[in-house]
């Protein structure tokens, strides 16, 4: 056995399942090792795209997704996707090659120092420069990014290295390690300023649904009448159907949703990351009470500076704060609430043009509620945070750490395989064309999912920013590529409807299908 076996005997130990990454030279022994294993090793068109599945399955899973790549441009192509997977709180192990030990002291071909430059993204990595630290340093790395808040680790492995002869054994896999019960006093304390509070409503983020926490906190809106707002990434935290949810910041036609965190007088922040939403937008005058309830303490921030913070498992959080709690609220901003689904649920009339907003109705009632939508980074983006109800945790799939552009198709296949669910991916042209090579590995793999580009030969979100400061937009506009034949060149089958019945035909036809499909909707 070599560097390289007991590597991917490690990753077995791991029960890793799929290795997504572009092969290379100085991974030839790795590459060897998985053919010989039980672990399926997925060529990808690009190393971003062999990133974004593995966070992609990560998010889905909770185990962490695997990424391979070769050193030098393998490397530095993968870190974008590792950077997402870091802000995005996503498990990823990022594995990449290196050239041989002794050339590396000097100036040599595609030689980099990818260990500090992956520094800024990763949890913790290492270079694996010796075979005898191989079994600690997979186990470390999968222990450290599937740990709460989880996030990306990497390991290098130079080729020397991983040639060998190691006489070793991978360590055993053990249970993540898990948080203490919340102390008493902090309960008594978050429950005593909830008690005083007269509009008091819960922010739901990121780690409410990433904690399988969602149990816990729908049982706690229902006992006490508390109202709801999540994140963009808490989206399904809370069903949208519940009477307390408000969908998620700056949601409905005239922002209800953050009409009513600004009247809130006591915001309980379960899972709640800063990365994901400014609390400046939410706090701006720093008066609201902040109850912070999370696995970490809080980050230090003068808009976000708790009264109290419960740090625990924030399902035992929530159940001994659902114990501690005497009072139930009438929910307080019922209107709200009837406003932003009312508007989230409105089809469009035959004669509105299309637009994402007005799609989205259509697309909610083509998917089940467990199938899952994954959206890429745009315009198209903000509609569905927004206005797109959810109703059960981890169905909706956004960015918004890194908020990279692409992770759309790649994402995609990454849920293909990591769900038995219908899975639907929403893009523009601008995101689509980033991986769409993609396609082809997805076709390879036989997944079947819907891929909606949302057309407006521009680069939407950007030209929109830029006409709300200037009256204006540059630099934005693109041209495209017929992108149902482009889809087609792929054997994916491919649909540019025309008019709104056509659409919601299309729609339910490419969601309940088993094969690749892909609907264009060409935006005004």
């Amino acid at each position: 056995m070599n560097g390289a076996d007991l590597l991917v005997r490690c990753l077995e130990a791991e029960d890793v399942e799929y290795v997504f990454g572009l092969p290379g030279e100085e991974l030839e022994d790795v590459l060897f090792a998985l053919r010989d294993s039980s672990i399926r090793f997925v060529p990808t068109r690009h190393e971003q795209g062999a990133a974004f599945m593995a966070d992609v399955y990560g998010r889905l899973t909770g185990e962490a997704g695997v990424c391979l790549a070769t050193l030098g441009p393998g490397a530095t192509n993968l870190l974008t996707g590792v950077a997402d997977a870091h802000l995005d709180k996503s498990p990823l192990v990022a594995i990449t090659g290196q050239g041989g030990l002794e050339r590396l002291h000097q100036e040599s071909h595609q030689a980099l120092d990818v260990v500090h430059t992956f520094e800024a993204v990763v949890k913790w990595n290492t270079q694996l420069n010796d075979t005898e630290i191989i079994n600690e340093s997979v186990r470390k790395a999968f222990k450290l990014a599937e740990y709460e808040k989880p996030g990306a680790t990497h390991l290098e492995i130079p080729e020397d290295v991983a040639a060998t002869a190691v006489d070793a054994e991978p360590l055993p896999h053990r249970n993540k390690v898990r948080r203490p019960d919340p102390d008493a006093e902090s309960i008594e304390r978050a429950a005593d300023l909830l008690g005083d509070a007269d509009r008091p409503i819960v922010l739901a983020g990121n780690g409410a649904v990433r904690t399988h926490a969602s149990e816990r906190l729908r049982e706690f809106v229902e006992r006490t009448g508390v109202p709801v707002i999540g994140t963009y990434m808490g989206k399904g935290a809370v069903s949208d159907r519940s009477d307390q949810s408000l969908m998620t910041l700056d949601s409905g036609p005239n922002d209800e949703a953050a009409g009513a965190i600004e009247e809130a007088d006591c915001v309980v922040a379960v899972g709640y990351d800063i990365a994901e939403h400014d609390p400046k937008r939410w706090n701006p005058d720093r008066s609201k009470t902040v109850i912070h309830l999370d696995h970490e303490p809080a980050e230090v921030y003068e808009h976000y500076n708790p009264e109290v913070e419960v740090v625990a498992d924030i399902s035992m959080g929530l159940r001994r704060l659902t114990d501690a709690v005497d009072d139930v609220w009438t929910t307080w901003c019922t209107d709200a609430h009837d406003v932003v689904l009312t508007d989230a649920r409105r089809k469009p009339d035959p004669d509105e043009p299309f637009s994402v907003r007005r799609t989205l109705p259509i697309l909610r009632e083509a998917m089940a509620d467990d199938d899952v939508l994954i959206s890429d980074v745009g315009s198209h983006k903000m509609a569905i945070a927004r206005h797109f109800p959810v109703y059960e945790p981890n169905t909706c799939i956004i960015s918004n750490g890194l908020a990279s552009m692409g992770i759309a198709v790649p994402g995609g296949v990454a849920a293909d395989l990591a769900v038995d669910s219908n899975v639907v991916v929403a893009t523009g042209d601008g995101g689509f064309l980033m991986n769409a090579a993609e396609l082809e590995t997805a076709t390879r793999l036989d997944c079947g999912f819907t891929v909606i580009v949302f057309n407006d030969d521009d680069y939407g979100l950007i030209s929109e920013k830029q006409r709300e400061h200037t009256g204006e937009a540059f630099g934005t506009r693109l041209s495209n590529p017929d992108f149902a034949a482009f889809a087609e060149s792929f054997g994916v089958s491919a649909s540019r409807p025309t008019s709104w019945t056509e659409l919601a035909d299309a729609l339910v036809a490419a969601v309940e299908s088993d094969e690749m499909r892909l609907v264009e909707i060409a935006l005004d």
